[in-house]
């Protein structure tokens, strides 16, 4: 895709919706929907009157072709080299922020190389960039689709230089090194628009740097997109119409939660009704929902800024996560007077929500009268389409996995599609549990988690159930199933 860049300009390709795919005898050309075809004229006598082979896409087909396109060179560590001049290091700090990365003009090495790993990390689909300094080399890792992997190995001398870069990004305090700070930079990449929050933390070596991409495409998924089977997803949507009781999402960090529970917000967000939330932080602005941030260092706390959205009387409150006692005990007496709250707790599955409630300290009776749903999920990877292999489980794997010995399963080989992981995206597993009668009886009696386990999975379909039934359709590996399933005494859960 290089010659695409070296060929026609990327700030033409943009502004004209001509976008160059390479050939050799002919070049294939992207027209977006509603574009000027003179601008064709144009690209023919750049590319030396090479004929063209013209296909019309629409506006977002175009834009994330053109993201490709531009951000596929990667990352830029050549320039890592002029960053050890001192001539190149003393104007860092007037870096002005850029607001699209592939039109960036500056050619500062620092900028280049910054830059590079962004373009990189949303071509790549990475949720976070990592930059890890330690006394010899400055190692930089993203984490794709759950898995971190190793980028770059760059000199520790850099490390000041690229996180005084992102401090300036980010407005954060390039003088301040002593104690952990956070930030935000909103840019752009092609056609597409990213959230990027920072975290810096001092460490041995100097400071650490996690970057975390948020991309605002996202804040279009509806409850359909999540992948959740049709009996969940009635399920989910009946708990989500209650008019007042409490709402969970429970699973491990990067599970998906907030992704779930923003598209149950939109579900509701129908101009009806009052939504408001408070989160830490809010990842996504949702036009029609009031979103309040928290802000410990000011006393704005969970609790805090939940006491002050009930004073505003809605009907719908989202919490970021349920973390103490007090929070608990807020949000319990929110639903108990006529509000719907929706939640997260770090939980390994969905009862255990009830026994996380109860080690917090709300008392059981009121578990059992407020709790309406709870959903428990994880995220898997997906096999890549294009590299997967078929092949008969054995004896060994099939005992493992609680399948049929000979069932059919595939395995991850990987290809140039899939960047040689044999993984491409993610899938969701759910489990969720709808408090009937009789669950609520047991709650009430303070039963032991493993009889409301057994009561609320008679005749639903609990995790393992999920992740077996994903493997056998072709979808993920059993390896990449047991990854993300809760061990049970001891061992490895049956699929």
């Amino acid at each position: 895709m290089s010659a695409a860049r070296s060929r026609l300009p990327y700030a033409f390709a943009r502004r004209a919706g001509v976008l160059d795919l390479g050939g050799e005898s002919e070049a294939r050309m992207m027209l977006r929907e509603g574009a000027d075809p003179m601008a064709l004229i144009e690209a023919r006598r750049a590319l030396g009157g090479t004929r063209l082979v013209v296909e019309s896409v629409s506006a977002t087909d175009f834009e994330r072709k053109l993201a490709d396109v531009y951000g596929a060179s990667g990352i830029d560590v050549g320039a890592a080299d002029e960053l050890g001049r001192s001539d190149v290091l003393g104007d860092i700090d007037g870096l002005p922020p850029v607001a699209d990365l592939l039109d960036a003009r500056d050619d500062a090495p620092v900028i280049r190389l910054i830059n590079g790993l962004m373009a990189e990390a949303a071509r790549i689909g990475a949720s976070d960039i990592h930059m890890e300094p330690y006394d010899t080399e400055l190692v930089i890792r993203m984490r794709v689709d759950g898995v971190m992997s190793e980028k770059a190995r760059l000199p520790a001398r850099l490390a000041p230089v690229l996180v005084s870069r992102v401090k300036v990004m980010s407005r954060l305090d390039i003088a301040e090194r002593r104690i952990p700070q956070d930030g935000r930079i909103s840019l752009a990449i092609g056609g597409r628009t990213l959230d990027v929050r920072v975290s810096t933390l001092p460490a041995k070596a100097g400071e650490r740097v996690v970057l975390r991409l948020l991309d605002r495409e996202r804040t279009g998924l509806q409850l359909d997109d999540l992948g959740m089977p049709d009996d969940i997803a009635s399920t989910f949507r009946a708990a989500l119409k209650e008019p007042n009781g409490i709402v969970l999402v429970t699973g491990p960090t990067g599970a998906g939660k907030t992704t779930t529970l923003y598209a149950g917000l939109r579900l509701l967000n129908d101009a009806s009704r009052t939504i408001l939330t408070i989160e830490d932080p809010i990842e996504y602005a949702i036009d029609g929902i009031g979103q309040t941030q928290v802000n410990a260092k000011v006393g704005m706390t969970f609790a805090a800024g939940l006491r002050a959205i009930l004073r505003q009387n809605p009907n719908v409150v989202m919490v970021g996560e349920i973390r103490d006692t007090e929070t608990a005990q807020i949000a319990v007496q929110a639903s108990l007077t006529g509000h719907l709250v929706l939640s997260t707790l770090h939980t390994n599955d969905a009862i255990g929500a009830v026994t996380r409630l109860r080690d917090i300290g709300v008392e059981p009776f009121l578990i059992a009268s407020t709790l309406r749903g709870v959903i428990a999920q994880r995220l898997v990877r997906r096999l890549c389409a294009a590299c997967r292999k078929a092949e008969a489980i054995d004896d060994a794997g099939a005992t493992l996995a609680g399948m049929a010995p000979g069932s059919t399963i595939h395995r991850a080989l990987g290809c140039a599609q899939c960047g040689g992981t044999g993984y491409a995206s993610r899938l969701g597993l759910f489990e969720l549990v709808r408090a009937d009668d009789g669950l609520r009886r047991l709650i009430s009696a303070n039963a032991p988690e493993q009889e409301l386990s057994a009561h609320a999975f008679a005749n639903a379909p609990r995790l393992a159930q999920s992740a077996r039934e994903a493997v056998l359709r072709g979808e993920t590996t059993i390896e990449e199933a047991l990854r993300v399933i809760r061990p049970e005494g001891g061992r490895h859960a049956d699929l």
